[in-house]
């Protein structure tokens, strides 16, 4: 089997990571990536007119914001599964 359910585990530890360690002032902004433009106030817009790009810079922040301790404390465990285990 190419994929094996560990591998997948890894990509997605690392993919989150790739997320988590963009810095917004220095990388994003630059690309036009940043989530400094206003949202719309509440009830004033519909869901459906965000673009992609604001639905993956919304996504990106929420990464960011929400897996900031879970990745510290899922990184410290494969790395230490590794020195063990590896």
């Amino acid at each position: 089997m190419f994929f094996a359910f560990g591998n997948l585990i890894y990509i997605s530890v690392l993919l989150v990571n790739a997320i988590a360690i963009l810095s917004e002032d220095r990388f994003l902004a630059r690309v036009g990536w940043s989530n400094t433009v206003s949202e719309p106030a509440f009830g004033t817009g519909s869901a459906g007119d965000a673009s992609i790009k604001n639905k993956l810079i919304n996504l990106t922040t929420s990464v960011r914001t929400l897996m900031r301790i879970p990745l510290i404390v899922i990184n410290s465990i494969l790395i230490v599964y590794e020195v063990i285990l590896g």
